[in-house]
């Protein structure tokens, strides 16, 4: 509750406002107790008194301004009425956000309009991320509830509730899409279809039109999603509750019936509905009562064939759908079934015989007419056990008449129920856990309330009930996790209402009674509820003005329900005659309908008989089966199924009174009240600090509560906080003011000062300098005079040192010779003596010495001489002895034993050396004798060969005497040319100054043709690449459900026949089929469009033909030469079914494959045709020139023709060489062919010859066996090298069926090889490596290039387009595996690397985050994985493994380019996805940690090359989204500058960045919503072709193209092979 302390000057509030509802105020004055007025300011300019009486009270307090726009609205400080709704407008209005978080409910505002926020982008975007990181949305509420069911293994629910119109059944569809997406099943089955099928059928037969609601549930539906161990998706079930028959019969105004039927008006004139006689809807009574049968936007024809297409899927077959639509037709025709009254008073009636309503209901229901028409207007009696038949008013026989018409539908809907339930039952295990998604119906109350409102408003008590004692329930295990001392919440129970309505003597067992009653009507029944409970219970109230109805007091709202019709429908009597017919109808649906018995704990109103059906005993008790009762039962065990789970809830909420505490980190609060602390306070005591200080802030301590890591604050107290906050930093910024103006009137003071000390300085200074000059020349004066007198004293001075230095020197040298001459002497002496002393030492050292060793050696020879005695003592002891020899024994032992060893080794060596002695003189011999043979030959063959040289010399002889005559012949020629050459020359510059101009405009316009041509053309191309290539993807997924049904029939197959037994090697063989798409085909199927066949997402599963149903599947077969031998010979309906649709599905995609590239090519061809005209209207018209230029033409031509003749003569021997080569290979292939005679033409050699039985072993050992470490080591491209030598031998030996097939199989090898190693970068980008080598190999020696080419080459004699058109589709396939293992790598830690890593260390950390990144309340943190945490090095270090993988087997750069651009544009893409739901990344730090974080991308991508090949075009939309980030966001320039600047983003990309801007410090300001405007405003201006989108498309593929690199030649015997590949089976020949 506010306290009055809070309403000061300048706060706002909230005041009533006829017209808004709440408008906003800011308080002008102060309030005081006592205070009867407050003078606020309205948001329009005026003032005004609001009285603050004792009725009225003060007004609410507004919110502060950081919490504007809050996404969770139990972080609002003040949470009532007019916060909660200006929260919500303005996320609605000014964010675009309809979701709002309320605690642990989800607030979603209807639109009313298709939003473009959940496609499979945005899902992917929530998949895996934290309820408490993301922006609110329904995604996030059920990426909670999965994450927690995967965590916790827990069941869980999502309860969708809320008044008419808001959406639910809208949320629990994108509920549902969302499970049926990230629970996909990894074998790619039909379960996740079946699931969403059964929304259409659901809302065809379940929703109608109503005032409020286009497409309005008419009955609660309960599903339940089963899961495996997995996580994915194995069945469903659905519960149905409370299905509103009475619409069958009866509309009000402007609303519809259910939507089935108008479906089938709309559709009456397709040939299989023409048997319904049907009309338009507003023929039949049953749909006309709303005058308006028509909805906005709707196509019912459209929607029945939805309606078709998901029956099919959940295994309806075609004629059950006809039976079902000929019952809803029968009860349109029902309804116009006349029946007149007849007798006295009206108290008979009759139908006539010849009705044409009547017939056309007994056709289609298959009852006989008459007996209908008698029972519709009579009823059987027993009366003292006699049966009579009475006959009915007309106004009862039509009352039977709408009875039996709700009755048939309320059958035939539990039918649909039960057949979607038995279709979406488990079969291959039970589900370990389940999600269930609750649609039902929210509270309502009309100008007129019945039993059908009387039965939704209970169920929602109920829901409210569960609703209350959860939510505090988490509240208070979050006071329990904190370890608060707290009492129990008291709130406010609605358990008295429910007493009230199922109690004992409650309202519906006091229904029940009077139902059992025979004379009970519903007047007796009001009149018991006043006598039980008027003045007895607080919710029960009678109307003052009636006495035939009665007021409950709901939850929500006080509702008065008529009791009119409340036995009649809690009864839902029907008379047993009619059901009786419908028992013998010749319709097996029918009679299954009606014949089906109550099921004991049935869940489903509408699936229990009526009780009114009387049969004898069993009837009887049944009659006591009431529908509120069935209602009763079934809502229970709804409440005991949520009570066992975990709900999440979904719903539109009203503002409420309770109290929920408001919490923060200690963290958090320090970060953000930091300022009212006293003293300094560190990081590491921030418990203790909050401690201390709240209580100094807050006296009362009641309005808080310390946790363990967080506080609590009741509500307002937060207000407080921001008060004192707001008072301590206007007096912070009032000292700051003081000392600044200090500080300015300080510096002006010394400014002052410093001019006056500058004048005194410069005034004495002047005075200074005329001193000095005085000074100066006095002083210059004396120096000179000083200086005369001293020159002359100096001169003579230095005449006499000259003189006395020169006697000094002669009389020094005197004295210094005779010195030198005594050292000399005196030198000669020492030496002299020392000489003789070192004689006489050395020689008496010598002597000492000799005496020392003399005296050393006879003490050693004493010593010796006594151990000599000891060991001849010792010798003479026998145990030594025996000692000795005993060791001495053991190692001749040993010696031994070694020596018969190495004589054993020796001569087995011995041996092995003769026998390979004897082998190699064996194999010498006949090596000499294959020599011998062949000297033989070669002699035999060289008897010929001279007289072909000698022709052959003769004939070059004379060619090049020819040769040299035409040179010199054409060479003089050449000059003359050259000369009228440098004429035309001349003429032709003066011509091409003359017509530069000219030419010029021409160029210009020819060029801007040619590149808006090769634009359009490169354009279409890429588009008709990238369709090729994902129909190419299509294919391959196909292929792969393919294989997985053919084990998986395999496994039905071994299992039934074999049981456990293990299948042996042979039967796998037999069992395997081939694949079911021929490498040929001709012209495309005959389809009404070729996107039907694209359209397989498992979100989008009703707008794609159906092809399950047998005759069109066999029809299509049969068109598209499919053949049924192999699909026969599985068992099992279902999966023949799907075996031949996925066989059907790859033959039509492998047409539409062959088709479009031949229409891309057609295309190709015209456009050029079409830039060829332009280029030759282009040309210049002026006739001077065009002369000219043909002249230049024809020398032109002529030089060409003269340079390509002299290039023909100089390569003639060349061209008469491979003629003889040719011609030699005409006569071999003209005799017959013999294992002796198949020589090989010299220019053939180094081949590879494979035999046909060693074809399987080649490519086991050689692609689909060989092991991992052996195939990296090989050098790139062997395989592929080794292949195409084989081939290039079959092809030679004129076998083109073995070199035909050999390509197919090392196809299909290739394919093998991928599908084993589908996880494997290094193996895959070995085997893309060698399909492009085989690829361009066989481009290469084709022969429409080596023509092309001019080339000498040999081409293939053995056409193989088709083949290297597969393997072109193989190197697709091999490339987009490639990714999806780099992209299944990066997708779980892009996110986390690049916007979550904290790569500038401290960034962050020195900013606290403020009140809107704080976690959800009532959400608890999720565990954090435990392993490494991702970075950009784990990002860095993933693209490393691919360019590794990719550098090993040295690929074209072209390549490297296309992969990492694919690579840079998933990281870009999911980065700014969840940037742009996430409202804590949008801040300036995160900005500058992100354009980090992309540098550090940009710099691996520069480093590498593969910067310029599209990554940077790429990473520009997330480098422009940080750039954003960081910006200046205030005027109308930074607008302009954001809009320049930011060209690669969309303008919903900028204005949610913009919108969703959070600020994580008081140094940072929040955008304004004017500066929003100005932008949007800008942006409008922009015309800069951007899609109108907000997420980019993760799984956009672009088209990749392989680079034509001719590989050089390469023989047999320059190939290493290595031993380990274990093929030396192939011979070299």
């Amino acid at each position: 509750m506010a306290t009055p302390e809070l309403y000061t000057k300048g706060v706002n509030v909230w005041v009533p406002d006829p017209e808004e509802v709440w408008v906003c105020a800011q308080l002008q004055q102060d309030y005081r107790p006592g205070d009867q007025q407050l003078l606020l300011l309205l948001s329009d300019g005026r003032e005004v008194q609001y009285p603050v009486a004792p009725p009225v009270g003060l007004p609410p307090l507004g919110n502060p301004d950081i919490l504007e726009g809050e996404n969770d609205l139990t972080a609002l400080s003040f949470l009532h009425e007019p916060a909660v709704l200006h929260n919500l407008r303005v996320r609605f209005l000014h964010y675009n956000s309809i979701y709002t978080y309320c605690g642990i409910v989800l607030v979603a505002l209807n639109p009313y309009e298709e939003l473009p926020i959940y496609g499979e982008e945005v899902i992917d975007v929530y998949s895996g991320q934290d309820m408490a990181d993301m922006d609110p949305h329904i995604f996030s509420l059920a990426e909670d509830a999965y994450r927690t069911m995967i965590r916790e293994e827990k069941n869980q629910s999502i309860i969708i509730s809320g008044e008419s119109g808001s959406g639910k059944t809208v949320s629990a569809k994108f509920t549902m899409r969302y499970f049926a997406v990230v629970g996909g099943a990894a074998q790619q089955t039909s379960v996740e279809e079946k699931v969403l099928a059964s929304n259409p059928i659901m809302e065809a037969t379940g929703n109608a039109k109503t005032i409020r609601n286009d497409n309005s549930s008419r009955f609660g539906k309960y599903i339940e999603i089963g899961f495996g161990s997995k996580g994915d998706i194995i069945g469903a079930n659905m519960r149905t509750y409370l299905l509103e028959k009475s619409r069958v019969v009866f509309q009000a105004p402007e609303e519809r019936n259910y939507h089935i039927f108008y479906q089938l008006c709309a559709s009456r004139g397709l040939p299989e509905m023409r048997g319904l006689k049907l009309n338009s809807a507003d023929d039949f009574r049953y749909t006309n009562q709303g005058v308006d049968i028509n909805i906005p936007g709707v196509d019912d024809a459209m929607e029945l064939e939805h309606t078709r297409n998901a029956l099919t899927i959940l295994g309806v077959q075609p004629d059950q759908q006809m039976e079902l639509f000929r019952i809803l037709a029968a009860v349109l025709h029902l309804g116009n079934v006349n029946i007149q009254a007849s007798g006295r008073g009206g108290d008979r009636s009759y139908i006539n015989g010849d009705d044409r309503s009547l017939v056309v209901f007994s056709i289609l229901m298959g009852v006989e007419g008459s007996q209908m028409a008698h029972w519709l207007c009579h009823q059987r009696l027993a009366v003292g056990g006699e049966m009579l038949v009475k006959p009915m008013s007309g106004q009862q026989a039509n009352e039977a008449r709408d009875a039996l018409a709700k009755h048939i539908y309320g059958q035939l809907f539990a039918w649909i129920v039960q057949r979607l339930n038995s279709a979406l039952r488990a079969q291959r295990e039970q589900p370990k856990t389940f999600i269930g998604v609750l649609d039902i119906y929210g509270f309502e109350t009309f100008d007129r309330n019945s039993f059908e409102q009387f039965c939704i408003n209970y169920a929602n008590e109920k829901l409210q009930q569960q609703f209350n004692r959860h939510v505090f329930q988490l509240e208070q295990e979050e006071y329990v996790r904190e370890e608060l001392p707290w009492n129990r919440i008291e709130f406010s129970d609605n358990q008295p209402c429910i007493t009230l309505i199922e109690g004992s003597l409650g309202l519906l067992d006091l229904l029940d009674e009077e139902c059992r009653v025979p004379k009970g009507s519903d007047e007796n029944w009001a009149r018991k509820l006043y006598e039980q409970h008027l003045n007895q219970s607080p919710n029960f109230r009678k109307p003052r003005m009636s006495n035939s109805a009665f007021i409950v007091l709901h939850f929500a709202d006080m509702v008065q329900y008529e009791c009119d019709g409340f036995l009649d429908k809690n009864r839902d009597t029907i008379f047993e005659e009619p059901i009786n017919i419908m028992r013998a109808s010749q319709s097996e649906l029918v009679a299954e309908l009606f014949q089906q018995k109550p099921v004991g704990g049935s869940l489903s109103v509408s699936s229990v008989p009526n009780g009114g059906v009387r049969s004898g005993k069993r009837a009887h008790r049944e009659h006591k089966l009431t529908v509120g009762f069935q209602f009763r039962q079934s809502l229970q065990l709804l409440m005991n199924t949520l009570n066992s789970t975990t709900p999440h809830y979904v719903r539109c909420i009203k503002p409420n009174d309770l109290k929920q505490p408001f919490l923060w980190t200690y963290e958090e609060f320090f970060g953000r009240y930091r300022v009212l602390f006293h003293g300094s306070s560190g990081q590491d005591e921030l418990q203790v600090s909050c401690q201390k200080a709240i209580p100094n802030l807050i006296p009362d301590p009641e309005q808080y509560c310390f946790g363990k890591t967080k506080v609590f604050f009741r509500a307002g107290q937060v207000a407080v906080l921001e008060k004192l906050r707001a008072e301590r930093l206007w007096l912070a910024g009032v000292l700051i003011q003081s000392w600044v103006r200090g500080w300015i009137q300080r510096r002006r003071y010394l400014q002052l000062r410093r001019s006056a000390l500058t004048l005194q300085r410069y005034a004495r200074g002047a005075k200074a300098r005329r001193l000095a000059w005085t000074l100066r020349y006095t002083r210059a004066a004396l120096i000179i005079q000083k200086t005369y007198r001293m020159v002359m004293v100096r001169q003579l001075y230095l005449a006499i040192r000259e003189a006395t230095i020169t006697i000094q020197a002669f009389a020094r040298g005197m004295q210094a010779r005779r010195t030198y001459r005594l050292l000399l002497e005196e030198r000669a002496a020492v030496r002299l003596q020392a000489w003789v002393r070192c004689w006489l030492t050395r020689r008496w050292f010598r002597r000492i010495r000799a005496a020392v060793v003399l005296l050393q050696c006879c003490v050693r020879r004493r010593a010796a001489w006594r151990e000599l005695r000891r060991l001849r003592a010792e010798a003479r002891s026998v145990e030594k002895y025996r000692e000795l020899n005993k060791g001495m024994e053991v190692k001749l032992m040993q010696l031994q034993l070694r020596a018969d060893q190495q004589a054993k080794e020796s001569a087995s060596l011995r041996e092995a050396l003769h026998v390979e002695r004897e082998s190699h003189s064996s194999e010498l011999e006949q090596l000499r004798s294959a020599l011998l043979k062949l000297q033989k030959q070669l002699q035999e063959q060289s008897h010929a060969a001279p007289t072909v040289t000698t022709q052959q010399q003769e004939e070059r002889r004379r060619a090049e005497e020819r040769a040299a005559q035409e040179i010199e012949r054409l060479t003089q020629e050449m000059e003359a040319l050259r000369m009228e050459r440098d004429s035309l020359e001349k003429e032709r510059d003066d011509l091409n100054t003359r017509l530069w101009q000219q030419e010029k405009e021409q160029e210009e316009s020819r060029q801007q043709t040619e590149v808006h041509a090769a634009a359009a053309v490169q354009a279409e191309l890429e588009e008709e690449r990238r369709r090729y290539q994902g129909l190419l993807r299509e294919f391959t997924r196909l292929e792969q459900r393919y294989d997985n049904l053919r084990d998986m029939s395999m496994l039905t197959t071994a299992e039934r026949w074999h049981g456990h037994r293990r299948t042996d090697s042979t039967q796998s063989m037999s069992l395997e089929s081939p694949s079911p798409v021929s490498p040929s085909c001709s012209g495309p199927p005959d389809f009404s469009s070729a996107e039907e066949g694209r359209r397989i997402s498992v979100t989008s599963p009703f707008d794609r033909r159906t092809w399950s149903t047998e005759p069109p599947l066999n029809a299509l077969m049969e068109d598209l030469g499919v053949p049924k031998d192999t699909a026969g010979k599985m068992q099992g309906e279902d999966l023949r079914h799907a075996y031949d649709a996925v066989r059907v599905a790859n033959k039509f995609l492998e047409r539409q494959l062959l088709a479009q590239r031949a229409e891309g090519e057609q295309e190709k061809a015209a456009l050029m045709h079409q830039l060829q005209e332009a280029q030759a209207r282009d040309a210049p018209a002026s006739k001077e020139l065009k002369d000219l230029m043909e002249q230049m033409e024809v020398q032109e031509q002529e030089c060409c023709r003269l340079r390509r003749e002299m290039k023909e003569l100089k390569h003639t021997v060349t061209l008469r060489k491979i003629l003889s080569y040719a011609g030699l290979a005409m006569s071999v292939s003209q005799e017959p062919m013999s294992p002796s005679t198949q020589l090989l033409s010299p220019a053939l050699t180094g081949l590879l010859e494979c035999r046909k039985k060693d074809e399987s072993r080649l490519m086991k050992n050689l692609i689909t066996d060989v092991r991992a470490e052996a195939a990296l080591s090989l050098n790139p491209g062997l395989a592929a090298q080794l292949l195409f030598q084989c081939v290039r031998h079959a092809d030679f030996s004129r076998d083109h069926t073995r070199a035909r097939g050999l390509c197919i199989t090392t196809v299909a090898a290739f394919k093998t090889a991928l599908k084993k190693h589908s996880g494997d970068l290094d193996m895959t980008a070995l085997w893309l490596k060698n399909t492009c080598v085989l690829k361009d190999l066989l481009t290469k020696h084709s022969p429409t290039q080596v023509v092309e080419g001019g080339e000498e080459l040999l081409p293939l004699q053995v056409e193989l387009r088709e083949q290297v058109r597969v393997l072109g589709d193989v190197c697709i396939q091999a490339y987009q595996q490639l990714l999806a293992i780099s992209e299944s790598r990066l997708q779980p830690i892009i996110v986390p690397a690049m916007l979550e890593s904290e790569t500038i260390p401290g960034l962050s950390g020195a900013v606290v985050k403020m009140v809107g990144s704080r976690k959800r309340a009532g959400s608890d943190p999720r565990p954090v994985a435990s392993g490494e945490v991702a970075s950009m090095a784990t990002v860095l270090r993933e693209l490393g493994a691919l360019h590794t993988a990719l550098e090993r087997q040295d690929l074209p750069a072209a390549l490297l380019e296309q992969a990492f651009r694919q690579l840079a544009h998933l990281l870009a893409a999911s980065a700014l996805n969840s940037l742009l739901l996430r409202k804590d990344m949008c801040c300036w730090n995160r900005g500058l940690q992100i354009r980090y974080n992309v540098s550090l991308l940009e710099e691996w991508l520069r480093s590498r090359g593969l910067w310029t090949g599209g990554a940077a075009a790429a990473l520009e939309p997330l480098i422009q989204a940080a750039q954003l980030l960081q910006m200046s966001k205030k005027t109308e320039v930074d607008g302009q500058a954001i809009v320049k600047t930011c060209n690669a983003l969309s303008s919903q990309q900028i204005v949610k960045i913009l919108t969703q801007y959070t600020p994580q410090s008081d140094l940072e300001e929040r955008v304004t919503l004017n500066f929003i405007r100005i932008v949007q405003g800008l942006l409008k201006v922009r015309s800069d072709g951007q899609p109108p989108q907000l997420l980019l498309d993760v799984r956009r593929v672009f088209p990749v193209t392989f680079p034509y690199l001719p590989p050089p030649p390469v023989s047999a015997e320059q190939l290493e092979i290595p031993e380990s590949l274990k093929i030396s089976f192939l011979r070299k020949v």
